[in-house]
């Protein structure tokens, strides 16, 4: 799993940068990445992984977050499958300049505060914003920035939404660490269906045993055996959604006991693993 720093160049004759993705996820890398560049991410459908800051879960049927100038996160398109659409807007803060007396701005700004922790928007909201996104898409010129104020002001307004993080992840752990951080995210990607020792972790990591807990602590804001036991479970939310058995589920994702599995599940989603299959099948559920 790499960690890296991306260059975003505005769209021709504009101030910031539209992308619209339509394309099989196999032609793009999904990778974990930051920018200074705040970023609007809308899947219009789909299902897949967020990973924001130090906050990873599933979503089905689509997404629609704000995240922050610098908050490392990884692409929408990770774990999911085709098709799979969505639209992007990333803007520096600088090109949002208002008057001291536009009172109506500091929702604005409080928005863009708040991003800084990842913005998680419920479904109706989403909805909402799609067509407004599809006609910015279209647009040139000043209408294509009046929209994105428009957009801005509107979910600045909203109220049904959610913090994907409790903390702010500086971009400073991760760029500081980055090459340490690759080799235990990766370790764990090509490890996660079997047995996974803390002590191989910190040798890869060429730190002692404490120093490396107290190293992942920092770095991450949990340990990583929590770290470990949310990417299997992760892992195992994308099998079930591919109709996959709970105890498939469980061996498959490095779990030799079932019942230690249900309640590892149950923990970090809120509900059994009964529960995520049948609310998934009417989709309803929103890790």
């Amino acid at each position: 799993m790499k960690v890296s720093f991306e260059r975003i160049v505005p769209s021709e004759k504009s101030s910031f940068r539209t992308l619209h993705n339509n394309s099989p996820i196999c032609e793009f890398k999904w990778e974990y990445h930051y920018h200074p560049e705040i970023e609007l991410v809308c899947v219009i459908s789909g299902n897949g992984t967020r990973h924001v800051g130090y906050h990873k879960s599933n979503y089905t049927n689509g997404d629609l977050v704000l995240i922050g100038s610098n908050i490392p996160h990884s692409g929408f398109g990770l774990n999911s499958t085709d098709p799979h659409e969505e639209i992007v807007l990333q803007f520096r803060e600088e090109i949002l300049q208002f008057p001291p007396q536009e009172v109506d701005a500091v929702s604005i700004k409080n928005l863009l505060e708040l991003s800084k922790y990842g913005i998680h928007f419920h479904h109706k909201i989403k909805r909402n914003m799609l067509p407004k996104l599809r006609t910015l898409l279209e647009s040139e010129g000043y209408r294509r920035y009046l929209l994105l104020l428009e957009i801005l002001f509107e979910l600045s307004q909203c109220k049904d939404y959610e913090l994907l993080n409790k903390e702010i992840m500086p971009y400073t752990i991760i760029s500081k660490n980055k090459a340490r951080l690759e080799n235990i995210f990766t370790f764990v990607e090509n490890n996660y269906d079997k047995e996974i020792k803390i002590e191989n972790a910190a040798k890869l990591a060429n730190l002692t045993l404490p120093a490396f807990c107290n190293f992942f602590k920092k770095a991450t804001q949990i340990t990583f055996t929590e770290f470990v036991n949310r990417y299997r479970i992760n892992k195992a939310c994308l099998l079930m959604a591919q109709d996959k058995t709970i105890s498939e589920c469980s061996y498959n994702c490095g779990f030799n006991n079932v019942t230690y599995f249900n309640r590892m599940f149950k923990k970090y989603t809120g509900k059994t693993p009964s529960e995520f299959i049948r609310n998934y099948s009417s989709n309803k559920v929103n890790v």
